[in-house]
């Protein structure tokens, strides 16, 4: 109904309402993902676990509402299916790659100089990069399955409880949490709970609009969904993990900045991918396996061993390098798989 009332429309009219829908989507994300912060800090989770686990989850809400409404709507007969996959797989995929190249040199360039604990790099990076490996292997056929859907998100329950087992062993309260506001009472915890969830509800909404207008965008100019989906929502889609991320930086909790960062690399595939292949299967456009998850991979295993050489200290020619890296990404992603 969204997307025949949006063809009646000239582009002008669409281009706002596109413009509407992303901030909408954001700015809704962002809202959830502050009141969700509090509430975690209220349960006395460290800062570095948050990261890895409810502030990766909620800043992935855009990834997770935009794959639910696209498979949905590929259930309903509503969304072409090899158009909604290549929409929302490419800006889920785009988006780990801007977290890792531009957002990560972004954060870096406002800090000056990031530390990474060499546990973190065993305990948080390499899964990271094992999740992407994940993908290129379940998708080299063609289609995300059902069993490949539950394998993805299966593999998110049992790393998140390990992740919870380890905290429970190891949880000392750091300095960095302090300066997070959290709720004062149980009372306050169930209001930002409920905001949250309202926020949510808006974050569909702006998913619904963004997938119909961008589909229609894909029908009638015959660009490839998956790159749209990269160089557009990827990008949108990021936004509450950089929020987020130089939030932490401002009130010196480091651990979450690097944890949302990492653990949304993880969070994004397992569950957004992983999920919505359980409910609708996804066909898996060939610029994603011969390029995207390739390259992302790449991206992760050179910033892993920077900083495994560097003791874990990434610094401003770090940030440089990995903005110059996304740059290199998206420009080569135009000029040679445009089209899906």
């Amino acid at each position: 109904m969204i997307t025949a009332f949006l063809s009646t429309q000239v582009p002008f009219v669409n281009g706002v309402v596109g413009i509407i829908a992303l901030a909408l989507l954001v700015l809704s994300s962002n809202l959830a993902v502050k009141k969700l912060v509090g509430v975690a800090m209220y349960f006395k989770l460290s800062a570095t676990f948050m990261g890895m686990t409810i502030f990766s989850l909620a800043t992935s809400i855009p990834e997770i509402t935009s794959h639910l409404v696209a498979s949905v709507g590929i259930l309903r007969g509503k969304m072409d299916y090899q158009i909604g996959s290549a929409i929302v797989l490419g800006a889920n995929i785009g988006s780990d790659v801007v977290q890792q190249t531009l957002i990560m040199g972004i954060v870096v360039a406002f800090t000056g100089i990031l530390y990474f604990r060499r546990y973190f790099l065993w305990k948080s990076m390499i899964p990271m990069i094992g999740t992407t490996i994940m993908c290129l292997i379940l998708g080299w056929d063609g289609i995300y399955s059902r069993l490949d859907g539950f394998i993805l998100f299966g593999t998110f329950i049992a790393y998140t409880y390990y992740l919870y087992w380890d905290e429970r062993k190891h949880y000392q309260k750091t300095e960095e949490e302090d300066h997070v506001d959290v709720p004062e009472n149980l009372r306050q915890v169930v209001r930002d709970a409920l905001i949250a969830c309202v926020a949510m509800v808006f974050t569909i909404a702006g998913a619904q609009l963004v997938l119909s207008i961008t589909e229609m965008i894909v029908t009638v100019t015959g660009v490839g969904g998956s790159l749209i989906g990269v160089v557009t929502l990827g990008v949108a889609s990021a936004l509450p993990e950089l929020t987020t991320a130089l939030s932490g930086i401002k009130h010196k909790a480091h651990g979450v900045s690097i944890g949302t960062l990492v653990g949304s690399n993880i969070t994004n595939p397992l569950v957004a991918i992983g999920g919505g292949a359980l409910l609708s299967t996804y066909w898996v456009p060939r610029p994603l396996l011969y390029w995207d998850l390739p390259w992302e991979t790449v991206t992760g295993m050179i910033l892993w061993a920077i900083l495994w050489f560097t003791k874990g200290k990434l610094g401003k020619w770090g940030a440089v390098y990995l903005i110059g890296l996304y740059a290199v990404y998206v420009t080569l992603r135009m000029a040679f798989f445009a089209v899906d």
